[in-house]
């Protein structure tokens, strides 16, 4: 059997990290720190479930948290073999065996930071031809070229790679500090979703990695 979309893209990761250097910001591992950091991932989380544009929802967390002086996020194209889609794919996006699905991946960037690695398969019949002209020859955001279709989107599922805290830390002690600063993992986040048009057709399915470049600022001044 092959590998699932997520085990897929993770390998994929692994194989050719995202370059998410920042300016290195340094968390140190405090109480304080783990919890702060662990609302800002369940904040990130929240926003991005609740917007239809992933990209709209990267500019305003660069903004909010000053990552760039340019807030625009732009999609900086990754050369990888075409990657088919499953038949459990085709299945969400509603296509037969013999529709084209187009393969995109893309390293989402905020100044110079990877905020994401998006993989997306998307339906080319669906979109306009200027869409598909600006996604073929064009570093274009893919919520940004399909912006004019009013797109609403459905999360498959959600999957926090980095957990600050241990699970039941509610109920427990919060760790002692600890000498050094909190490592944070590459990898904070993937969402799995699709995307529709107003007439309710899918049009795409997205994996979106979300990297620890969206932590790369200073944690809060302490009282």
């Amino acid at each position: 059997m092959g590998l699932g979309v997520g085990a897929w893209v993770a390998a994929s990761l692994v194989a050719a990290p995202a370059r998410a250097d920042g300016g290195g910001a340094s968390w140190p591992d405090t109480p304080v720190a783990r919890l702060e950091l662990q609302a800002l991932i369940e904040t990130l989380d929240a926003r991005l479930l609740s917007h239809p544009s992933a990209t709209l929802t990267l500019e305003g967390w660069c903004r909010d948290h000053r990552l760039s002086p340019v807030t625009q996020v732009v999609a900086r194209r990754v050369a990888v073999a075409a990657r088919p889609p499953s038949m459990a794919q085709r299945r969400d996006l509603d296509v037969g065996p013999g529709e084209a699905v187009a393969y995109r991946r893309v390293e989402l960037t905020c100044g110079s930071r990877v905020l994401s690695v998006a993989d997306n398969w998307y339906v080319p019949a669906r979109l306009t031809p200027a869409m598909n002209a600006l996604l073929d020859h064009t570093d274009t955001a893919f919520g940004h070229a399909v912006a004019a279709l009013h797109f609403t989107r459905r999360t498959l599922d959600s999957t926090r790679l980095f957990a600050p805290l241990p699970e039941g830390w509610e109920q427990h002690p919060l760790p002692p500090a600890a000498s050094g600063t909190i490592r944070i993992p590459a990898e904070i986040l993937r969402h799995r979703a699709l995307l529709y048009r107003q007439d309710g057709v899918p049009f795409s399915q997205v994996v979106e990695t979300y990297t620890a470049a969206m932590l790369d600022f200073p944690p809060p001044a302490g009282p």
